[in-house]
């Protein structure tokens, strides 16, 4: 396996061990090297409440000619939305060992601008 990713599986689980398994609801977010998927996720349950993405049918054709990280803020606005629709509020954030920059972080920043809690 690629040594970048398999790190990235360890910081995972470690983050996992601290994150996981209160609570709250768990905000998860995967990057691939063209898209972004966020989720809102129930682990009592193990469900998932709400989820974007930038392949959603919402935002498809809004993202065309944006860079990634104008898209990952228009997923993070999008799945906000769909949070306070659904009445969740607070959510704990688990980042899925990416370094927290550049895509992730605006996820983070837009989820927080439009009223998720973390």
């Amino acid at each position: 396996m690629n040594p970048k990713e398999t790190a990235r599986l360890k910081r995972k689980q470690r983050i996992r061990k601290k994150v996981g398994g209160g609570n709250r609801l768990r905000l998860s977010v995967f990057r691939s090297s063209k898209h972004i998927y966020a989720q809102i996720i129930d682990d009592g349950k193990g469900q998932t409440l709400a989820a974007a993405s930038t392949l959603s049918g919402e935002l498809k054709e809004q993202l065309s000619g944006l860079k990634k990280v104008d898209a990952a803020k228009a997923v993070g606005k999008l799945l906000a939305a769909k949070a306070k629709a659904a009445g969740i509020e607070k959510v704990v954030f688990d980042r899925n060992g990416f370094l927290y920059h550049g895509r992730i972080k605006a996820v983070a920043d837009s989820c927080r601008e439009h009223g998720l809690d973390f």
